[in-house]
């Protein structure tokens, strides 16, 4: 700090108090204790999102499995309804008239 010709006594603003290391060791205690604090619950984190993609890695990989197997019912069914209509011809069709009458009469 420097004295005017006053008497009264200013800061210089290129030595302000943050550039200057402060002599306060509770300070410094304080700051480590926060560092420490917020690697702590970043660590916390970085764990919990592992954590959630690992479990979406499951699910996805279970629902790709499971979209497999409806796939391959889905065909089985078309092909057990193209071997019933081949078999019963005159059945299948009155089911399919019946099924169309029900639903023009749901759909009213």
């Amino acid at each position: 700090m420097a004295t005017t010709g006053t008497g009264s006594t200013w800061q210089d603003p290129a030595t302000s108090s943050l550039d200057r290391p402060s002599g306060n060791g509770a300070a410094a205690a304080v700051s480590q204790n926060a560092a420490a604090t917020v690697d702590k619950i970043a660590s916390g984190a970085h764990q919990a999102v592992d954590r959630i993609a690992a479990a979406a890695n499951t699910a996805a990989s279970s629902l790709g499995v499971k979209s497999e197997d409806m796939l391959a019912m889905k065909d089985q069914a078309l092909d057990s309804a193209r071997d019933y209509v081949r078999e019963k011809p005159i059945t299948a069709l009155a089911i399919a008239l019946a099924a169309g009458f029900l639903l023009s009469r749901i759909a009213r």
